[in-house]
């Protein structure tokens, strides 16, 4: 949320267009329902901005504070709250029908390394041609590969048909 989409969404001084607000203090006692003009000048007076906090109440709620701290306690508060956010990465390891035992192991690795670095794995079998008759080569890699990480992750979907690819999604253990 940048400045100018908080300008936007609260109106400040002569923006107020209603005939009648409800007033709260700079200490934030109410001072009661008033004239736009009124309010902008004991708002003045303190050397403050009238904001209107609430544009959809019955009449507008404006309070007199101090417009630009208030814009920079909102980027704070939307700052704290992206930093506390987790993004989850879906990594993805394809095998083929025909992939040999060390490129296996390999990619069984990388799982085992993407899992233990709290991501998500999409574990796909791709088929070409005439592997597409032998699916169950497919279901049996994606077997062994849940067996033997079933210490460090979950399946979080099923082995699942889709095209020309076998998958399915694992999850680190909690």
């Amino acid at each position: 949320m940048d400045s100018d989409s908080i300008h936007k969404k609260t109106r400040v001084n002569e923006k107020i267009r209603a005939r009648e607000i409800r007033v709260i203090g700079s200490a934030g006692a109410q001072l009661g329902i008033m004239s736009p003009e009124a309010a902008l000048k004991l708002a003045e007076e303190e050397g403050l901005d009238l904001v209107e906090v609430a544009p959809e109440a019955n009449p507008p709620v404006c309070r007199i504070m101090d417009f630009g701290k208030y814009r920079y306690q909102l980027n704070k508060k939307a700052q704290e709250s992206r930093k506390k956010q987790k993004v989850i990465v879906v990594k993805e390891v394809k095998f083929r029908p025909k992939t040999d035992e060390h490129d296996y192991q390999f990619k069984r690795n990388n799982i085992s390394r993407f899992i233990s670095k709290e991501n998500k794995v999409k574990v796909s079998v791709m088929f070409r041609g005439r592997e597409n008759q032998h699916r169950e080569i497919g279901q049996r890699i994606l077997e062994r590969i849940k067996a033997e990480l079933v210490d460090v992750a979950i399946v979080e979907s099923g082995p699942r048909l889709e095209g020309p690819f076998l998958y399915m999604m694992m999850a680190p253990k909690r």
